[in-house]
């Protein structure tokens, strides 16, 4: 059996204001940071995690820094685990990028698996290479806890996966800032034991 504890990054403006980020390389903001603090002790009460791999975009990197932190083990930088592309819309509000391409966004919102963002990634690419990741860790760590970092929808890409759901339960899921996510892998088959928790978060306030 592998344990995969799957971590949000912590919050950065741009979540706060809710601008596509992307692979924009958007810091942790002053609450982001407390949030990645706290979720690297909550991690430390329960597990001991033998690697921590992350996105490779700061916000993901400096929540799993703070992670790491308690366990001194070096962050591994994954590129499968990068936010999904959000091509033209980086940068923009949902707002400004629907006065743009009205169609596309309510695909995004209402039904996500058919939307193709501008010069962005779909979700379904997003899924093949999440797949991999994931793949990828059940392999390498038979036996052992892992943590990954990524961002809101990696997350909810891969929870689906694991879960048997399609990529049009997109908006089924929550992934709040520095949420965690359990599930474990033994003899190909999947189980989730936690979702989006976030009761460490609450010494932060």
């Amino acid at each position: 059996m592998i344990r995969i504890i799957l971590v949000r990054h912590g919050e950065t403006e741009w979540n706060r204001v809710e601008r596509f980020r992307g692979h924009a390389d958007v810091p942790l903001n002053e609450a982001g940071l407390a949030q990645a603090e706290g979720t690297g002790r909550r991690i430390a009460v329960e597990w001991n995690p033998v690697a921590i791999y992350t996105s490779p975009l700061s916000r993901a990197v400096n929540t799993a820094e703070a992670i790491a932190r308690y366990f001194a083990l070096p962050v591994q930088a994954h590129s499968g685990l990068i936010d999904i592309d959000y091509g033209q819309w980086q940068g923009l509000t949902p707002g400004e990028a629907k006065e743009r391409w009205p169609e596309v966004v309510d695909a995004w919102y209402n039904s996500p698996h058919t939307a193709r963002i501008p010069d962005g990634e779909t979700l379904e690419e997003l899924s093949a290479r999440a797949r991999e990741v994931v793949n990828d860790m059940v392999a390498r760590h038979e036996g052992q806890t892992v943590v990954l970092v990524s961002h809101t929808v990696v997350n909810r890409i891969i929870l689906l996966a694991i879960l048997g759901l399609g990529n049009d339960c997109f908006w089924r899921l929550r992934q709040d800032t520095c949420a965690i996510n359990v599930f474990e892998a033994e003899r190909g088959l999947f189980t989730l034991v936690s979702l989006n928790e976030t009761c460490h978060l609450c010494f932060n306030v």
